[in-house]
Formats: C-alpha cells, sequence, structure tokens
C-alpha cells in the first residue's frame, strides 16, 4: 500500500512538473515582431551590409559581363540611358546576390541541423572525410551539388578549419582569391565568440566550401568550452558524439539562392561534371540533378549505394522521414520543407529565363490587387525615377503587375516581393521566422511573417531589399534561353523540312494557349479585362478564353504568329496564366498548397486577388490501396491552379511535370544525356500508356494508363523528438519519456512498424489543424501497431492501416496519391467535354520535332 502511495505521489509530481515546465517554455518563447535578428542586434545597419560588385563569376552565364556595351543594350530599354560600366556593376552586384549572399541564414541552418538532431547537416555535406565515401570525386553524381572551381578534395584533416576534411582552395592562373572572404571589406557580425581570439569573425559572405551555394561561417557559440570539447574525427565517425544534444560546431554554413538554382550550362557542359570551370556554370537553369533524400537526412544509406556495409545505427532508410524525403525525385525539393504546409510537395526548382518577356507577360494580365501587409513590399517604384520603364509595374496604392514565380501562382506581389521571400523561405531572420510555426511540422497553429516586423527588426532583410533590384536586372541582362542547335553535336539532333513546320502548326493549335507569351491581341483584350480578369471572376474569364482557343479564328491567328521567323525570339513560352487543375488533369497537391492563402505564414507574399480564387469544381483522386477514382471538391480561396511551366529550353530539362515524375533520370547533364532524357519523356508526356508505374489508373476521359504512388521500400517507423510536436500531440508521448528521456527513450514519438509499401502521403498530408480527429487517429494508430507481435509480419501491418484508410482519409490535406498523372493535351486522355481528338502519331513526332528547337 505504501508502495502504492509512494508511486501515486510521484507521478502527480511528475505531472506538475511537466505541465509547469511547458508554462515556462511557452512564456520564454518571445512573441512575433519583438526580435533583433543578429545584425540588428549588433547594431548593424543595413548599409554595412551592402552588395559586393566584384565581378568574380565573370565567366559564368555565357561570360555576359564580358561584353559591357551588350549588357548596356540589354539594360537601358528598362534601366534608360545607363553606361556600359555601370551595367557591368549591377549584373554583378546583382549575380554575388544570388550567388554567394546568405542573409544570415548560417544561423537558421545550425538550428535545423540541432532540432533534426544532425540528420540535417551541411558541415558533413561539404566534407570529403572518407567514412562519409562521398566527397568532390564524386558529389555531383551522388548528392547533385555543383563543386566549386578552384578546390581540391581533401587528403587528410585541414588545420585552419578546426581538423574538418574541408575541400582545399587551389591558387594560381585562374583561380584568384575569393573576393568574399575579405573580412575588412565585408566584416562579418561580431557575436557570441565571432571575433573572439579563437574564433574570426570572418566576412558577412563567409568563406567558400568547394560546393556552389554554400558558404561557411565561424559559429558565435563555438566558445573555448565548446573548442575544448570539439573532436573532429568524432564528428565524423562517432554517433555517441555527434548526436550529442549540446555539440557546438565551429562553423555554421549559409545557403545562396545559388544552391538550388546554379548548374551546368546546357550548351557548354563540363568535360568531366565533377569538376566544372565557371564557363561551364549558369546561374539560372535550377539544380536538376540535387537528390534531396541524400542532402538533407544524414547519414547516407546501404540501399542509395549497393556494396557499401554499414553499421546498423547509420541505417537511415527504416526511418518515415527518411521514406518522406525519398519521394523527391532528382532535381525536385518541397520548397515548403520547412515552412510546412502539411502536404508533401516534392517540385522542380525553377528555372529562370527571359525576363523581358515574363514582365511583358504581366502588363498583359498579371494585374493584382495588394491588401493589408502585401502592401509593404519594396517595388521597382521605390528604387527608379517615376518615368522609369520600371515604375509601370506598380500603381499606388495597391495595384502591381506581377510575373508567377511559384508554380501554383501564389508569388503574387511583384517581382521584387517574389525574390525578397525567397531568401527569408532559405533561413533570413529566423529569428522570427521560426516563432510563426513549428519546423518542418508546420502547424497547427501558423501566423504570417510580416513584412514590416522584418524592415523594422532585421537589418539583414534591409539589406537584402537594397540588393534584389540588381539581381532582376542581373537576370534581365543574362536569362537568355539555352538552345540545342548551340550546344556541341547538338544540330544532329534537329530536324527541319514538312515534319518541322507541321510540328509549329500542332503546336500552334494545341499548345501555344498555355505556352506562349506571343497570342493574338484579343486574348487580352476580350477575355481578361482590366489586365488579368484576377479575383473572384477569374475562373469565368478562364473558360471564355479556353473555349474560344479551340475556335478556327484563334488557331488561325496562333499559326501566322508560330510560323514567323521571331517567334521564339523574347518569348517566354508561358503565358503565366492560372490553370485549374481540373484540366490539367495533374497530381493535385501542389495547387492545394496552403502558405500562402489568407493568414499563413506567406499571407504578406500573396495578392488579395490570389485570395479571392474561386474553386475550380471537382477533381478526380485515386484511393491509395484500391485505386478506385472518386471526386475531390478543391476549396477557393487561391488554391486549385497552376501556372504554366515555361517550355524554354525543354531539350535540356527532362524528366517532366512539375515533380520530375515523367521520364528517365540522366544524371551527367552531357548533351547526350539531356537528349535520351528529353527524347523518353517527352513520348511518354505525348503517349500517357507508356508512362511508369505497377497499375493502371482511370482517368476523367475513362481511359487507364500505368501510374505511380509513392510508397515505403522497406518496413519504417515514424520518430519525432518532443521538441517538434504540436503541444496537443503531447499525449502520444509517454510520461516518463518526457521526464527521463535518457532512461525511457527520445523524449518524442515511435510510430511503427509501418510496413514496406505504404503510401507515404497517407501519413505526411495529415491536416494538424483537425487537433482532435488527428490526435484520436494517431492514438488509434499507436495503440494498433502496439498491439502487433514483436514478430509480425509487414502483412499483418498492412491490415491496420487497411482499416484505417477511411480515416486518415478524413484528415488527409492531398487525397490525391498518383504523382505522375495528367497534362494529357494533344492525346486522347482528354474528356470528351474537350471535343479536341488526340494528335496522329505524325503529329506527335512532327510536335517534337519543333520543341527541340526551344
Amino acid at each position: 500500500m505504501k508502495k502504492a502511495l509512494i508511486v501515486v505521489a510521484l507521478v502527480v509530481v511528475a505531472v506538475v512538473a511537466v505541465l509547469a515546465a511547458g508554462f515556462w517554455l511557452d512564456r520564454r518563447k518571445p512573441e512575433p515582431g519583438t526580435v533583433l535578428d543578429e545584425a540588428a542586434a549588433a547594431d548593424r545597419e543595413p548599409e554595412s551590409l551592402r552588395g559586393a560588385d566584384e565581378d568574380y563569376f565573370h565567366d559564368m552565364d555565357y561570360g555576359a559581363t564580358h561584353d559591357p556595351e551588350a549588357l548596356r543594350a540589354a539594360l537601358d530599354p528598362y534601366v534608360p540611358g545607363i553606361s556600359a560600366a555601370d551595367a557591368v556593376k549591377a549584373v554583378a552586384r546583382g549575380r554575388n546576390n544570388w550567388n554567394v549572399w546568405s542573409g544570415g541564414n548560417d544561423r537558421f541552418w545550425d538550428e535545423i541541423s540541432r532540432r533534426s538532431v544532425n540528420a540535417l547537416d551541411f558541415l558533413k555535406t561539404i566534407s570529403g572525410h572518407p567514412s562519409l565515401r562521398y566527397g568532390r570525386h564524386n558529389r555531383w553524381e551522388y548528392l547533385g551539388l555543383v563543386n566549386e572551381p578552384c578546390f581540391e578534395e581533401a587528403k587528410g584533416p585541414n588545420k585552419d578549419r578546426f581538423d574538418l576534411w574541408l575541400d582545399v582552395r587551389k591558387a594560381g592562373p585562374g583561380c584568384p582569391p575569393d573576393p568574399f572572404e575579405n573580412e575588412t571589406k565585408y566584416p562579418g557580425v561580431k557575436t557570441g565568440a565571432r571575433g573572439s581570439a579563437h574564433l574570426p569573425v570572418g566576412s558577412y559572405y563567409g568563406y567558400a566550401t568547394g560546393v556552389v551555394g554554400l558558404r561557411l561561417f565561424p559559429n558565435p557559440a563555438f566558445d573555448e568550452k565548446a573548442a575544448e570539447e570539439w573532436d573532429a574525427e568524432k564528428y565524423y565517425t562517432d554517433p555517441d558524439y555527434y548526436n550529442r544534444e549540446k555539440l557546438v560546431k565551429p562553423y555554421r554554413v549559409g545557403m545562396s539562392c545559388g544552391f538550388c538554382h546554379v548548374g551546368p550550362n546546357p550548351t557548354n557542359p563540363p568535360a568531366d561534371p565533377e569538376n566544372p570551370t565557371w564557363a561551364n556554370l549558369n546561374s539560372n537553369p535550377g539544380a536538376q540533378y540535387f537528390w534531396t533524400d541524400r542532402i538533407f537526412f544524414w547519414p547516407p544509406d546501404d540501399s542509395l549505394q549497393p556494396g557499401v556495409e554499414r553499421e546498423p545505427q547509420q541505417k537511415k532508410s527504416d526511418n518515415y522521414i527518411f521514406q518522406l524525403f525519398h519521394t523527391s525525385r532528382p532535381g525536385a525539393l518541397d520548397t515548403s520543407l520547412v515552412s510546412s504546409d502539411m502536404i508533401n510537395n516534392p517540385r522542380t526548382m525553377n528555372a529562370v529565363y527571359n525576363v523581358g518577356a515574363r514582365l511583358a507577360n504581366a502588363e498583359r494580365w498579371g494585374k493584382e490587387k495588394l491588401d493589408g501587409g502585401g502592401r509593404d513590399n519594396r517595388q521597382f517604384n521605390d528604387f527608379v525615377p517615376a518615368g522609369s520603364p520600371l515604375a509601370k509595374y506598380y500603381s499606388d496604392p495597391d495595384a502591381v503587375f506581377t510575373p508567377r514565380v511559384l508554380k501554383d501562382g501564389a508569388d503574387s506581389v511583384g517581382a521584387l516581393g517574389a525574390l525578397n521571400r525567397v531568401f527569408i523561405n532559405i533561413g533570413m531572420f529566423s529569428e522570427e521566422w521560426l516563432l510563426h510555426f513549428i519546423p518542418m511540422v508546420g502547424g497547427p497553429d501558423v501566423t504570417p511573417i510580416k513584412i514590416a516586423d522584418a524592415r523594422r527588426n532585421s537589418s539583414y532583410w534591409r539589406a537584402n531589399e537594397l540588393q534584389t533590384p540588381d539581381t532582376a536586372l542581373f537576370f534581365l541582362a543574362t536569362a537568355k534561353p539555352d538552345y540545342l542547335k548551340n550546344a556541341p553535336g547538338g544540330s544532329a539532333y534537329l530536324g527541319g523540312g514538312g515534319a518541322l513546320t507541321r510540328g509549329k502548326e500542332v503546336f500552334a493549335e494545341r499548345c501555344a494557349r498555355c505556352h506562349s507569351s506571343k497570342l493574338p491581341p484579343k486574348a487580352a483584350t476580350n477575355f481578361f479585362p482590366d489586365n488579368g480578369c484576377v479575383g473572384p471572376n477569374y475562373l469565368d474569364c478562364w473558360n471564355d478564353y479556353w473555349r474560344w482557343t479551340k475556335t478556327p479564328e484563334f488557331r488561325s491567328a496562333m499559326r501566322e504568329i508560330v510560323l514567323a521567323e521571331d517567334f521564339l525570339e523574347d518569348n517566354f513560352l508561358s503565358t503565366e496564366l492560372r490553370v485549374p487543375v481540373t484540366l490539367l488533369q495533374t497530381n493535385a497537391c501542389s495547387p492545394l498548397a496552403t502558405n500562402a492563402i489568407e493568414d499563413n505564414i506567406w499571407d504578406n507574399f500573396s495578392s488579395a486577388s490570389y485570395k479571392s480564387l474561386p474553386s475550380v469544381g471537382k477533381v478526380m483522386v485515386h484511393r491509395p490501396y484500391s485505386g478506385e477514382p472518386y471526386l475531390y471538391t478543391m476549396p477557393a480561396g487561391g488554391r486549385g491552379y497552376t501556372r504554366p511551366a515555361s517550355l524554354i529550353s525543354l531539350w535540356s530539362t527532362s524528366p517532366y511535370l512539375l515533380n520530375n515524375t515523367v521520364g528517365q533520370f540522366y544524371w551527367s547533364g552531357s548533351v547526350a544525356d539531356r537528349m535520351a532524357g528529353f527524347e523518353d519523356g517527352i513520348r511518354k508526356m505525348l503517349w500517357p500508356s507508356r508512362r511508369e508505374g505497377d497499375r493502371s489508373y482511370k482517368t476523367v476521359s475513362g481511359h487507364s494508363h500505368p501510374g505511380v504512388i509513392d510508397v515505403t521500400t522497406e518496413r519504417s517507423y515514424l520518430r519525432a523528438s518532443a521538441g517538434f510536436l504540436p503541444g496537443f500531440l503531447a499525449p502520444l508521448t509517454g510520461l516518463l519519456d518526457r521526464l527521463i528521456p535518457n532512461v525511457f527513450g527520445g523524449g518524442g514519438i515511435e510510430l511503427g512498424p509501418i510496413p514496406k509499401g505504404t503510401p507515404v502521403n497517407l501519413l505526411t498530408n495529415i491536416d494538424l489543424q483537425k487537433k482532435p480527429q488527428v490526435l484520436a487517429l494517431l492514438l488509434r494508430i499507436k495503440r494498433d501497431l502496439k498491439a502487433l507481435p514483436r514478430d509480425a509480419s509487414d502483412e499483418e501491418a498492412r491490415k491496420v492501416f487497411r482499416n484505417l484508410v477511411p480515416k486518415l482519409l478524413e484528415v488527409n490535406k492531398c487525397p490525391d496519391f498518383v504523382v505522375n498523372r495528367g497534362h494529357y493535351f494533344g492525346t486522347s486522355f482528354l474528356p470528351a467535354s474537350e471535343r479536341e481528338p488526340g494528335l496522329s502519331d505524325a503529329d506527335k513526332e512532327a510536335l517534337i520535332q519543333f520543341l527541340k528547337t526551344f
């Protein structure tokens, strides 16, 4: 009896302690809008973080700055009277902002490294220690990351870098010192131990790492005590050491936009993709070879490197979070990975081409209305005289003419606002950003990050606002198409004659209505009044336009435009109109994204017009196990639309669809491999029955074709630390787990076993805003899985999940599981309501000949 009373008393004390600790932690968390970033806290003004104007990358982007007069001519329509010298300076500053400026986000990535218990660790990503089994010699092939020229692989620990195995800079002809490391000209932010006797302050651009887009910064937390405890060898080889919660590394790693956007020049590819020169690289094509699961979830896994033996504790594919990352094909990344909207959305990283033609689209039908915090975005008008051509993209007080950058058309507050949002999304002003959601989890309670707060409290943000106008000028001057005819051996792949002419006609009749920025004038004036018809009436305008594109009038006018000699010149090859996903029939998860809807994290970066878009209606989706089709009603308020991808340099960008799911992947970046990918992918687009898949799924037309549902590759467990869990999920963690985590586990949850073959998005897309339903469901899953015998088979575990599917679908934010469906234009898979027969095989082949010329 006495023993029982003691146990009860201990439990009561424990409960009180947990509640008190939770209350104290909530009180400790600062209020949004009250925190300073590291630069502001160190009294650094934004002018002290000016953009560098050294033209260090002069050989990149076709050597654009080698011809100052051509740059002047390219920018003169936007900045009349600009001199050749000023054009070069502006382009250099813009390119430096894109390729080396990280805006203090090294703090953010260090924080994410700690919160993920070093599963994401860029300091290891840039390393070459033998235990990693990857390094500079195979970094491109294995990780899809671009090796920075003028470096060589580490042959041992670098004494100047606290014994880390980092690439070593070469000196000599063609390899001048990195100007951005000049801490006298670009002094870093002195904070914590950074700038102490044992740790330099460095530059606010950091040190080059040997990987394009990643920069190295002294870690302010690396004080004398941390230095005494640092052991570089154990950091690479001893899990008990490198998984310590309080491990402090000597460096933080910052990320520039170039990390996800610099790639090999399609028309001047490197002879050895592991050893490019700057002339082999462009700033704009996007990281088409980037392996998300290998970069964002450390360590590498057995299944990814056949024949490599590893210790059991290094296995990662039995972690459900790895299975989530594994759904990203090479070149695809969920840009809402950290600011999660609870929908798994791996998408291709946008290429940047023909920005001038894109701005012309914005003039034609890109008008959006701003309200609330959206009006706080910087516009070109803030930087140019009133009469400047760039001033016409904003009209006071609330009208903006804007490109639509994100695939769901949500970035709709102006070109500069879209650029500035990118830097927040990769970690700028993380002191504030991380207060608005739970990293990697998202909800259930998400609030908007406010531009007004960033402008008041972040010196990095204000410095970035001063730099991004030059970034826009950089792309206006340099982001040109990569033509196959200019690639080594490219002409051999091109056809001509009657087939090419017929291909142009087919493109005019079936493709140009979405994939050309040159259209009959009537398209804009008659169907999209007031430069866009964006808002509650948009769907009516779109439907009227779409019907017109099927008429002889449109097709005749469009054929004349496409057959003209200058059709491809200054053509963005996209309208950037918002296309209903009910017509596209592509996977609905991207247009269901919620980050930019009203009062969500990106509220200040989307327009009032976007937020008032009507519902597109019902879209066909499929049940995750049976494949049975049913209709799902798409919500209003911005969701349900996709802006058409630009087809510029289509030959070099396979696989296809917005998630890279159609076509084979070839890793080298050579012209031959790009064309092999193009030939495979484009035929699977035009002949859907050739697509990958282990079973057939029905389309709206009644036809079926093979499809893919991403499923777990082996038995796995959903493991999450308590620090990542929303408070309402606390009942999922055991009381003793939370009180004594070093004895009873990780202090979080473990759900499993999740059997091999489980649809990944069945769990990853759970809507945490449905708190009571989610908690009850997860408790049931935990209970039912724990009830399985210790040696339960996958089939026994599958029965548990099959029984839970109806409940799981009730809380799923995107119950669309087939990832490689849709875009059936020109095929027989369009519904009868479209009244358009599929193209003949001969017409498809002719169209392919024309597409190669883009």
